[in-house]
């Protein structure tokens, strides 16, 4: 089992920024790819950005194309997202996520380990 868990939410006006963090344990070997996802109030969750296991690819929603950045540090089992030039639509729980095998889609719902999520609210 993997255990995910995000911070680095808060509160921010339009235009200002914030970095998520997802810290992984547990069977963290069987981790590959990690994606963010949100999903805001009364709204289904939707895909954010995805990164391979090994960093060399990444895949971005078109609403945060240019403003939010996907990486990962293995060695430290951590998973970032830094938001630049939010938006009040960008206001949401951010969840992290994890597959726990290969050669499956990113770009997908298809992970196996979730997290809890971070609120992050954009005010106008």
């Amino acid at each position: 089992q993997v255990q995910l868990v995000e911070s680095g939410g808060g509160l921010v006006q339009a235009g200002g920024s914030l970095k998520l963090s997802c810290a992984a344990s547990g069977r963290t070997s069987s981790m590959y790819a990690m994606a963010w996802f949100r999903q805001a109030p009364g709204k289904e969750r939707e895909f954010v950005a995805a990164i391979t296991w090994s960093g060399s690819k990444s895949y971005y929603a078109e609403s945060v194309k240019g403003r939010f950045t996907i990486y990962r540090d293995n060695a430290k089992n951590t998973l970032y997202l830094p938001m630049n030039n939010l938006k009040p639509e960008d206001t949401a729980v951010y969840i992290c996520a994890a597959q726990g095998t290969i050669y499956r889609d990113p770009v997908s719902n298809d992970y196996d380990y979730w997290g809890q999520g971070t609120q992050v609210t954009v005010s106008s």
